[in-house]
């Protein structure tokens, strides 16, 4: 028997989750390349503020953003606690490791302190992420909002495990084989090598059954738990793997500053994460840290520019807010999505100007 039109329709999330794509278009981007070569030799043109502050930084944030565009672009669900989840992160290195606060860490070498962090911060997202998945739309924002804001006022006033408002001071940072991997080149390398790993794994993962099968969950739920998918399943995966992303960019920003305090995890630093991910675009991984640049150049210099005028700092946040308003109302994936509408533009241009040569 032959199948119905719906049944057809029904069926290509199912065909597609079966068919292995691993093509890798960014490979044969000689733009790609070249981004990758200026990173790979960033020490040799950069200063040690440049290398961390705004380089590592971005690096860093976008890693954070990343497991949000991973959720949003391929599951369809916002989450705003992914910077809760680093921050979850990065309170147990400092809890597990070494660190100023003697009476509160354990003292633990960072090869033991760091894989359990990872390991109660992968946990601690699923958690919420199991929560998260009953709901969906507005309610799901929610949720995870709240979830941030509850660690928040937890941290701000817990001083047994987490020291309060003043948080965790002096956090030990890996020596081994005579290098120190805090020093600015060393680090640097660290943060690019992490931020690479999760961005193949993400392509990659999109790619795979598994990817492709969150993005027909994305798509239409309802069809895919017809044909047999556990949708909820799925979700909750999909989030266990965007915290551990998190936990690992966790884990550099409490190397990076070496401390780690509830201001660190506030509410508004939540947002930011999204702010990040929109602004850059949350249909490619890319578009993250081209957010996370953007939010990094904007942060250092424009409160410089701002004090120098003899104005509010923190009005930075109006010209952030201001560019994302801009940004949005352009384009609905962000820059990168203003980069492929004026490429189009360029090519549909070419095009008209090539027929009427071939017209003549």
């Amino acid at each position: 028997m032959s199948l119905t039109h719906d049944a057809r329709l029904a069926a290509r999330p199912a065909a597609a989750a079966q068919r292995p794509a691993r093509t890798w278009p960014e490979l044969n981007n000689p733009a790609a390349w070249i981004v990758a070569a200026i990173l790979v030799v960033m020490p040799l043109i950069a200063n040690g503020f440049f290398l961390i502050e705004i380089f590592a930084t971005t690096l860093i944030l976008g890693i954070m953003a990343l497991s949000l565009m991973f959720l949003a672009g391929y599951g369809g669900m916002v989450s705003l606690m992914q910077l809760t989840i680093a921050g979850f992160s990065a309170y147990m290195v400092a809890v597990f490791g070494v660190s100023g606060n003697a009476n509160i860490s354990l003292g633990w070498p960072w090869w033991l302190a760091v894989p359990m962090a990872l390991a109660l911060a992968t946990a601690f997202g699923t958690l919420g992420g199991a929560l998260a998945v009953r709901t969906e739309g507005i309610y799901t924002i929610m949720i995870t909002l709240a979830i941030g804001a509850a660690f928040y006022y937890f941290t701000n006033q817990n001083w047994a495990i987490f020291n309060g408002h003043t948080g965790i001071n002096t956090v030990a940072t890996p020596h081994f084989w005579g290098v120190n991997w805090r020093a600015d080149i060393p680090f640097y390398y660290v943060v690019l090598a992490v931020a690479a790993l999760c961005y193949f794994a993400v392509e990659y993962l999109s790619r795979a059954p598994f990817g492709l099968a969150l993005q027909g969950v994305r798509d239409n739920p309802r069809r895919m738990a017809a044909l047999g998918f556990n949708v909820n399943a799925h979700r909750v995966a999909a989030y266990a793997f965007a915290s551990f992303i998190a936990a690992l960019a966790g884990v550099l920003q409490v190397w990076n500053y070496r401390q780690i305090s509830p201001g660190s995890v506030s509410v508004g630093a939540c947002i930011d994460v999204l702010i990040i991910a929109v602004v850059g675009g949350i249909t490619r991984p890319i578009g993250p840290f081209i957010g996370a640049l953007i939010f990094v150049l904007l942060r250092t210099f424009a409160l410089d520019f701002l004090v120098r005028l003899g104005l509010d700092g923190n009005r930075f946040r109006l010209l952030i807010g201001l560019g994302f308003l801009a940004i949005v109302f352009w384009s609905s994936d962000g820059v990168i999505g203003l980069w492929q509408r004026w490429r189009q533009s360029q090519r549909s241009r070419d095009g008209r100007q090539g027929g009427g040569r071939i017209h003549g």
